[in-house]
């Protein structure tokens, strides 16, 4: 990854002169626990992001991944408004079936007191709605709305907001919607606890606790609070480089993935990168933070909605099968001395190298709703050092998941993608004719060399 010398953020520059951008959730899906569980066989997950672009911010594209880590266009300038601009869009799906964005309706220079609303059946074509003035008194900016819709149904906007006697110092406030066409809202309500100075509060919901993502527009980092209510009083109890994210941070969102886990995305200004992390312990520790494929770099402040929806690979359990390459029809998985190889396998190979390309499909140790692979010998595929091996299962719950894998779309028709449980965005590939679990590098070369056909077995 190349870098540049940090860019200051579209406030700092302002403040410089004189003195940046959500909760996006699918109803049934609501921020309360981490659903974990992969898509069941025939279904599949999918996420959705609607990013301003980093060369242009009056015009949206859409996005779309099985994997959150993989995203592909799905429309470019899917919506562009009628006036004004379109930045930090935040976007979820309602009770009558339509997906709606809220977004920032002016550029960073200018005086900003709307936020945006549009609408769509599909996700690729979306109807300007209205521009709604947010009543706050003397209001100079309000920025980043953020989605949010807690256990009870109810739907809230988050938004950034300052006024004109210091027009640069945010503080977040909740909108609720009044009706279900949300077209009323009810009057703002500052969330206590969190404060001026603090801007793209994104806000999740697990049990009884509201946990708030925060930039510090001072220190640039993200700050994390908590409270027992969605207007607050929020304590703030991580500040600085908590997580090891790194200052000159902005943007948060944060969604369930499908192995129990939470995944945060933000906008790396600074470097000009968007990076996701990774935590398995509601919020404590993070992962490090990667450079997320393909979008990065041209991608700009989005939320994410996670959905579960029909169409998703299909394979039986408790059956044999054979695993052919995707592109290489020649070749098959193999077990060679416990490791798991893609040799070429045909009639004429021998009754053991059959044997050694035939593999019994179970649902996954770790997860039903995945996937596990025994050999002849009744040893589980599994990952270890990232490469692909056979071995006993110990038992353990490192073990069930080393060797639980779930099931994406592949490269073409009829072909799985495997993806690691408990390495998201790790996909078994082969590379020398060798299986491997790699990160995804998002292009079409790596999602041929990690897609495989089921077929009969060879045993």
């Amino acid at each position: 990854m190349s870098t540049r010398p940090p860019t200051p953020s579209r406030r700092t520059l302002l403040r410089a002169l004189a003195a940046l951008p959500a909760s996006a959730v699918l109803l049934g899906e609501l921020p309360g626990a981490a659903f974990a569980a992969a898509p069941p066989s025939g279904s599949a997950t999918r996420y959705t992001i609607v990013p301003f672009l980093n060369s242009n911010d009056g015009t949206v594209n859409v996005y779309q991944s099985d994997d959150a880590t993989d995203f592909r266009l799905l429309k470019s300038s899917a919506f562009t408004p009628p006036s004004n601009r379109i930045r930090d869009a935040s976007v979820f799906k309602h009770t009558d079936g339509y997906y709606y964005l809220t977004y920032t309706t002016h550029t960073w220079q200018d005086v900003s007191t709307t936020i945006g609303f549009a609408r769509s059946s599909d996700r690729a074509n979306w109807t300007f709605l209205y521009d709604y003035t947010v009543p706050i008194t003397n209001l100079s900016r309000a920025w980043a709305p953020e989605w949010f819709v807690d256990s009870d149904g109810s739907v809230n906007v988050i938004v950034s907001c300052s006024v004109t006697s210091d027009e640069w110092i945010f503080t977040p406030y909740r909108l609720k919607a009044t009706n279900s066409a949300l077209t009323a809202w009810s009057s703002p309500v500052a969330l206590s606890g969190i404060g001026s100075n603090h801007i793209d509060t994104y806000i999740v919901r697990t049990g009884s606790t509201y946990h708030a993502f925060t930039k510090n527009e001072t220190a640039k980092y993200i700050e994390y609070a908590t409270a027992s209510s969605l207007t607050g009083p929020y304590t703030i109890s991580r500040t600085g480089d908590w997580a090891g994210w790194g200052s000159y941070r902005e943007g948060p969102s944060v969604i369930p993935l499908d192995n129990g886990g939470w995944r945060i995305f933000f906008d790396g200004y600074g470097d000009g990168t968007y990076y996701y992390s990774d935590s398995y312990d509601t919020f404590a520790t993070w992962s490090a933070p990667t450079a997320l494929p393909v979008v990065s770099g041209t991608a700009r402040h989005f939320t994410v909605i996670k959905e579960t929806v029909s169409g998703g690979p299909s394979l039986a359990k408790n059956v044999t099968r054979s695993f052919q390459s995707a592109n290489y029809s020649t070749r098959y998985w193999q077990a060679q001395s416990s490791l798991l190889n893609l040799p070429v396998v045909t009639a004429s190979s021998t009754a053991a190298e059959k044997s050694a390309a035939t593999f019994t499909v179970v649902a996954g140790l770790a997860d039903s709703n995945g996937y596990s692979f025994r050999d002849s010998a009744g040893n589980y595929l599994r990952h270890w050092d990232f490469r692909a091996r056979f071995d006993a299962n110990d038992g353990t719950s490192t073990f069930a998941k080393d060797a639980t894998f779930i099931a994406r779309t592949g490269s073409s028709s009829g072909a799985i993608r495997w993806e690691s449980y408990n390495y998201p965005g790790y996909y078994l590939r082969h590379y020398n004719y060798q299986l491997r679990v790699e990160r995804t590098a998002g292009t079409d070369l790596f999602r041929q060399d990690s897609s495989f056909v089921p077929v009969g077995a060879w045993g």
